[in-house]
């Protein structure tokens, strides 16, 4: 039976292929049916439902008059096949979305199967926790995440469409199950921004002339300027999660496309740092930032003095440790709650997104904090190990709050 990690590998590999990042629709249906499933909420992949929560139609939408869901579907069939028909993918995971159904199917790829043949697998029998359980997970394994980019001025919309969607039924889940009275760390840690009454601005960072960049120069990627990077993607999906249950409104910008006045109207997330210049902008002055010197980029607490950079196995090849910033702090030049989510590299900041949607390594890190945190700006270095260029699970390593 497939691993779930698996198959959340493959769907990133299908999203970044032309097929799909060409299209705004075709990849939403597909992450939504696959997300949705590995979930356990394959029964609720009917068609006025993925209508409503994926294409965003009135629940009351006349299915006849409007067969968008069919026909996308019916595309996201023939591009499937066409991906899989090339030779070049004989070797991958197959996601199938069967005739007559909006349930994905995986099978193992035919190396895989050991001469035997393996029946398509319906996405509701994959070994995956309860819908509402909350578990720390390893984020999905993809050895090129670092590599691999989406355009963003021709595709960005589409990538962010499937961010969303995964964040959406993520935490349409975590909603629904309350286990207590008491309010949860999450909840806390997002109140200013769930109890705003104005849109949260997310802010994505393009990473141009990234460390990224110098990592990978030379090995043959194609980095256009105004790229999406998917760690970044990842990030947004996972901090939009807090914020579904209360229905809070939100709009997702490129940094290049957002001003001041646009941070001032609301609360707002930072996603990356050095390839974000208003994460570099507004952490200038607080006691943990970035920095640059003469050996490169780093993690810094002005305070103690102390600072944290990138270790690697192979120098700009085989990175062994990443370091992130976690913030929550009133920024007093826009007047405004803000999250900061940034990492040296894209790892890092991968660790970061799940210490603010994890209540497991969200508490961790509060267990340092003081009883007051909820009322105090914070800052916290977060350390992640990482393996075959997959970020393992997060770790504080100093904390600030003030």
């Amino acid at each position: 039976m497939p691993n779930p990690v698996l198959v959340r590998e493959q769907l990133r590999r299908l999203l970044a292929h032309p097929l799909f990042t060409n299209s705004k629709r075709y990849p939403v249906l597909l992450a939504h049916t696959v997300e949705r499933a590995l979930l356990g909420n394959s029964n609720g992949l009917k068609e006025r439902t993925i209508g409503v929560e994926a294409f965003g139609r009135e629940p009351s939408y006349d299915v006849g008059l409007d067969p968008v869901v069919r026909m996308t579907a019916a595309e996201v069939r023939k591009r499937l096949s066409q991906y899989y028909y090339d030779p070049g993918h004989a070797g991958e995971l197959v996601i199938e979305l069967p005739l007559g159904s909006y349930v994905p199917c995986f099978r193992e790829p035919a190396n895989h199967q050991e001469g035997s043949a393996t029946a398509a697998v319906p996405t509701h029998d994959v070994g995956m926790s309860s819908p509402g359980s909350i578990t720390p997970t390893t984020p999905p394994s993809d050895a090129s995440r670092a590599r691999v980019f989406l355009g963003l001025r021709a595709r960005h919309w589409a990538s962010i469409a499937i961010a969303l969607m995964i964040a959406a039924f993520v935490g349409y889940d975590v909603g629904r199950v309350k286990l207590s009275n008491q309010p949860s760390s999450i909840e806390r840690f997002w109140e200013p921004f769930t109890a705003n009454s104005n849109r949260v601005t997310y802010c994505l960072a393009e990473p141009i002339l990234s460390v990224d960049h110098e990592r990978i120069a030379g090995q043959g990627t194609n980095l256009n300027s105004g790229a999406l990077a998917v760690s970044d993607v990842v990030t947004l999906a996972r901090s939009i999660v807090p914020l579904v249950p209360r229905n809070t409104a939100f709009r997702v910008l490129a940094a290049s496309e957002t001003g001041f006045a646009q941070l001032r109207e609301g609360p707002f997330v930072l996603i990356g740092a050095f390839d974000n210049p208003w994460t570099m902008r507004i952490t200038q002055d607080l006691p943990i930032g970035f920095e640059v010197d003469d050996e490169g980029r780093k993690v810094v607490d002005r305070k103690s003095k102390k600072s944290w950079r990138l270790q690697w196995l192979i120098p700009h090849a085989k990175l062994e440790r990443d370091y992130a910033v976690v913030a929550r702090i009133h920024d007093k030049v826009t007047g405004q709650p803000v999250v900061i989510l940034g990492g040296i590299l894209g790892e890092g900041t991968e660790a970061a997104s799940e210490v603010v949607s994890n209540p497991a390594y969200l508490n961790a890190m509060l267990e340092k904090a003081p009883r007051s945190w909820n009322g105090l700006n914070l800052e916290a270095v977060i350390e992640t190990h990482v393996i075959d260029n997959q970020p393992g699970p997060p770790m504080m390593v100093a904390i600030e709050t003030w």
